[in-house]
């Protein structure tokens, strides 16, 4: 095999190495404090989305946080956590709850309700309704530990921060 063949034969492997590896290390980037996708029992003021509809694969966080809160005896689930990553690079290549929350609250209008800064978004299971949000610091939800702030999250702002308001619980 000639030089120039062998070497443009690495080169192009060196590439495909180097995608693969950019599609699959963002997963494993955290910075910051994590968000939570956090399920309470709540009676929904208009409708709600009933989860068997939604699918496990493209509403992870969602799914998980309303599966966790019909297993709890306080009715309240959080999903696993998320970390946005430095720099802004780990939003264009993973999915996170904000994108749930975006496709949510664009395709079930109804069932998202805005107050102030929080927006919540209401989903049925058995019966159940559950208000669903985006937090920092889910308090003792899922056995997180016990925190006296919640801060509930909206979406990413422009510069990939995200805005929040903190607020008592209780």
């Amino acid at each position: 095999m000639r030089r120039i063949t062998r070497n443009t034969i690495l080169v192009i492997l060196a590439v495909v190495v180097l995608l693969l590896a950019l599609g699959a290390l963002p997963a494993y980037l955290k910075s910051g404090d994590p968000y939570y996708v956090v399920a309470t029992a709540d009676e929904a003021p208009n409708e709600s989305v009933n989860t068997t509809n939604l699918s496990a694969q493209r509403y992870r966080f969602t799914t998980d946080a309303v599966t966790a809160a019909a297993g709890n005896a306080n009715e309240t689930g959080r999903s696993d956590p998320y970390w946005r990553g430095p720099f802004g690079v780990k939003e264009g290549f993973t999915h996170s709850p904000f994108d749930e929350f975006e496709a949510l609250t664009r395709d079930h209008p109804n069932a998202t309700v805005t107050a102030g800064n929080d927006t919540s978004v209401y989903l049925s299971r058995n019966g159940t309704s559950y208000r669903v949000e985006i937090t920092q610091a889910p308090g003792s939800v899922g056995g997180a530990g016990t925190d006296a702030t919640t801060s509930r999250v909206v979406r990413p702002g422009p510069a990939g921060d995200a805005t929040s308001r903190a607020e008592g619980a209780g």
